[in-house]
């Protein structure tokens, strides 16, 4: 799904004007994305969380090289779905 395809499917089912949730849907992910850029974690009850991580330095190697490399440190980001969304995505309960 697109942005757009979720802005006209929350145009549908809420029957609001297509502006006016493109202005929320905007907002919201705006908020989201600031959040995540300072390295806060996001949880959306129902739905799941976000969470920034910090990976830590690391030795590598080239694959083409097989030269030992030093990995830098960097941010990745984390998403773990909430129970009910698992659970509709899978069709199955966890026990």
């Amino acid at each position: 799904m697109t942005k757009s395809q979720l802005i006209a499917e929350v145009t549908r089912v809420t029957k609001l004007k297509k502006g006016e949730v493109t202005r929320v849907v905007d907002a919201a992910l705006g908020v989201i994305s600031r959040r995540l850029a300072k390295h806060e974690k996001v949880q959306l009850t129902g739905f799941g969380s976000f969470e920034p991580r910090r990976r830590k330095p690391r030795n590598g190697v080239n694959p083409r090289t097989r030269e030992k490399i030093e990995v830098d440190a960097t941010w990745s980001l984390l998403f773990r779905p909430s129970k009910r969304l698992r659970e509709m995505v899978t069709g199955k309960k966890r026990r």
